[in-house]
């Protein structure tokens, strides 16, 4: 009798493993945009709905992501450096606008 194969995948995380709130928004598409960034980054997230689905009733309760406490301070430094690549790239166009058509 064959002894049984050893799984290559990785070991899961407990279940009782507590998870941190590292970010907060009244939008899904936010969330949805930030959950993406931390997974692309290889960080295991979930998104958990506050109170009431935006799409139902629109600005009441809000969402937040949520991810492993070994993880949190990873999350939210790379939704910072988002952030400000956002706010840097925002800036740029709103300098363009304002400098009027390339000649």
């Amino acid at each position: 009798m064959d002894p049984k194969p050893q799984s290559q995948a990785p070991n899961p995380r407990p279940v009782d493993e507590p998870l941190v709130e590292v970010f907060g928004s009244k939008e899904d598409s936010e969330a949805l945009v930030v959950q993406g960034l931390l997974e692309s980054k290889g960080i295991d997230s979930v998104i958990v709905s506050l109170d009431a689905p935006q799409e139902i009733l629109p600005g009441v309760g809000g969402v937040v992501i949520r991810v492993a406490a070994d993880k949190a301070e990873e999350a939210r430094r790379l939704i910072e450096e988002y952030r400000a690549a956002a706010e840097q790239t925002k800036d740029e166009d709103e300098r363009d606008d304002l400098s009027g058509p390339a000649a």
